[in-house]
């Protein structure tokens, strides 16, 4: 029984970082831009003042859940949602490879005449 237990826990154990590297999709939605976490919940969004929104969920380069106030004062690279309020509701902090994925809309008018490619996870230019 012991045996059994400990080989469970050893194939768990090698299936987690496959499980962490996984390519995350962005919807089309998802805009580009960077972040400095002032005092939570209140943000610089390039360079301009912003706000996350209750409940807004941020995920780390390793896609798990980060708190905003572990991230005060660090500038990062991501790809962010926001809700109907204009308010930040979904925020990815880029890994480097992500952050390769050029074009990508900074502007909600940049998403609304460029073409997103859902699958490959690239948008172009008209």
């Amino acid at each position: 029984m012991i045996r059994c237990v400990a080989l469970a826990t050893a194939l768990f154990a090698c299936t987690l970082p496959a499980a962490a590297q996984a390519p995350r999709n962005f919807p089309a939605t998802a805009l580009r831009g960077e972040i400095v976490v002032t005092q939570p919940p209140e943000l610089l969004l390039n360079g301009q003042p912003a706000r996350l929104a209750p409940g807004a969920r941020i995920r780390a380069q390793n896609n798990l859940l980060q708190v905003s106030g572990a991230l005060v004062n660090q500038r990062l690279a991501v790809n962010y949602t926001l809700d109907l309020y204009g308010l930040l509701l979904d925020v990815w902090v880029l890994t480097p490879q992500e952050l390769a994925r050029r074009p990508w809309p900074t502007t909600p008018a940049q998403a609304a005449t460029w073409r997103f490619d859902a699958a490959a996870q690239t948008w172009s230019r008209p």
